[in-house]
């Protein structure tokens, strides 16, 4: 039995959901986190000192963090080939996926809570500049870096795709001012497109 407990509103969540959907394992989802509330309970510390989401059980094995989630799931199913073979392109799979979780992710973090979360009266405009400035230099560096490639890592489709275009999702439809980057636009449109990005990625909440 595999369960996976968290709200599809968090980004960490979304890729978790992202990568047992590319992979086609069953599983069940278990709202928690926000206003499902469970995160506090004992049980739940029990799986997850940090009380956050999303906690993966495997028939007795619990796992928490997104990345690793993702890396577990990816690993043990390589024939799906959503983590590279060759050692080098691994490596710079792993550095996206920490690039995603240090860098993006935080950098967008303040301007989706305010712009989101927070009732417009109570919206703090210089918090919200100072992410969308953290925010484009990252952009820039995905554009710049997503320039003639398909995809983050060699020729193919992988957890690095999922761990940041989960976060380009959010990014991406913030409703603040950005400048337009083609080489990530395009590349966020394709890998948009895949079947399990539809179940993942609603919109934003």
């Amino acid at each position: 039995m595999r369960r996976l407990w968290g709200r599809l509103s968090s980004v960490n969540v979304q890729k978790a959901v992202w990568g047992l959907e590319e992979l086609g394992l069953p599983y069940e989802r278990v709202e928690a986190g926000g206003a499902f509330g469970r995160v506090r309970d004992p049980d739940y510390v029990a799986m997850n000192p940090n009380s956050l989401v999303p906690v993966l059980e495997e028939d007795g094995f619990v796992l928490w963090e997104s990345n690793a989630i993702l890396r577990h799931l990816a690993r043990g199913h390589e024939a799906h080939g959503l983590w590279p073979e060759d050692p080098r392109a691994a490596a710079l799979a792993d550095q996206w996926l920490d690039w995603q979780a240090t860098r993006f992710t935080p950098a967008t973090r303040d301007a989706f809570w305010q712009t989101v979360r927070t009732p417009a009266d109570r919206r703090d405009q210089a918090t919200i500049d100072r992410s969308v400035a953290a925010s484009e230099e990252c952009a820039a560096i995905l554009d710049a870096h997503l320039m003639g490639r398909a995809y983050m890592v060699g020729e193919r489709f992988t957890v690095a795709d999922i761990a940041v275009a989960a976060a380009a999702h959010r990014w991406l439809h913030l409703d603040v001012p950005r400048i337009e980057r083609p080489a990530l636009r395009a590349w966020y449109a394709r890998v948009r497109e895949r079947p399990a990005a539809s179940v993942a990625l609603p919109p934003l909440s």
